[in-house]
């Protein structure tokens, strides 16, 4: 495995804006569903793997290492002017995680195949929550969106030799890497290893002995959805079992989110990067208004904060 590459020359990289569908659907709530199955198959990917059990702080504080992180990635998307800064600043935390995995294979993430695995899950991501968990999406859309995971990647500045030249060049990429790339990694298995799974943020009110009553089932739910949708590869690597009555089910239950999520007002759909984005656009937001940062409860703990590979932005009550 190799170090990063220099861009390709060309000219600046254009930001996506607010006519795409990658801005209608990659900031949505409903893509935190899909947190579990982005991090598994990030992690199937040996290299990725290993960079997040070797430097990550991921396992020990799982909530705001997700939260936070959906600023900076989500600013990618959404911070039209600032993007190019975003992008940039965000494969800088990358910079230093590098290391050699446990079969003596050395990685980088910045390395082009594997910093580019991990945005390809971005936008299957950001399409099943389209697809999977909303309307529905034609091959035409699903070809707009393609086209916009690769506007969205140049804004990155990395090589573009990893870059699928087409849709159908993208999915056969996707099924190959799923069959002779992901593996069964530690870090792919403690990703669902959810059942201990602390109280997320938002259901904070919710007591505790109920909590914890609720946490079994909900985490086998989750976790059963999640493989669902993987990759049949992938899942089939990782020796879980897909019934027709699954797909099915997993079928309903994404219909049931998508009209239940026809009720959540508007303004509650989509994270607060995001949803500065959508009211800079409409001119409820200065232009040159600070970015959304997050909370100080998602900041890293202790000597963490100063890491160069962690988003730790200086907040004003610091």
């Amino acid at each position: 495995m190799t170090g990063p590459e220099r861009p390709r020359p060309g000219g600046e990289p254009r930001p996506l804006g607010p006519t795409s569908l990658t801005w209608r659907y990659f900031g949505d709530w409903r893509g935190v569903l899909l947190a579990p199955w982005a991090g598994a198959l990030q992690n199937m990917h040996p290299g990725l793997g290993a960079g997040v059990l070797e430097h990550s702080t991921f396992f020990e504080e799982r909530w705001e290492r997700l939260l936070r992180s959906l600023y900076p990635i989500g600013g990618v998307v959404y911070d039209g002017p600032r993007a190019v800064r975003t992008a940039r600043e965000v494969r800088g935390y990358h910079d230093t995680v590098r290391g050699v995995d446990a079969r003596g294979r050395p990685y980088h993430a910045l390395d082009p195949d594997t910093f580019y695995w991990a945005h390809a899950t971005f936008f299957v991501l950001t399409l099943l929550v389209a697809d999977r968990f909303g309307p529905g999406l034609s091959e035409a859309r699903k070809r707009q969106l393609f086209d916009e995971h690769v506007q969205w990647w140049r804004l990155y500045g990395m090589s573009m030799r990893p870059v699928p030249g087409s849709w159908p060049a993208f999915q056969e990429y996707w099924d190959r890497m799923a069959a002779e790339v992901l593996e069964d990694t530690v870090a792919a298995r403690r990703v669902l290893d959810i059942g201990e799974l602390a109280k997320p943020p938002a259901l904070r009110r919710v007591p505790g002995p109920l909590w914890r009553a609720v946490r079994a089932p909900l985490a086998r739910f989750t976790v059963w959805y999640t493989v669902g949708l993987f990759p049949p590869a992938a899942r089939e690597r990782l020796g879980y079992r897909w019934t027709r009555r699954d797909e099915r089910w997993l079928r309903r239950f994404g219909r049931l989110v998508h009209w239940s999520w026809r009720l959540v007002p508007p303004k509650r759909r989509y994270h607060p990067r995001a949803r500065a984005g959508w009211e800079r656009e409409r001119g409820a937001r200065e232009a040159t208004a600070p970015a959304v940062e997050t909370p100080e409860r998602n900041l890293p703990r202790g000597a963490e904060r100063e890491a160069p590979r962690h988003y730790s932005p200086r907040l004003p009550r610091d």
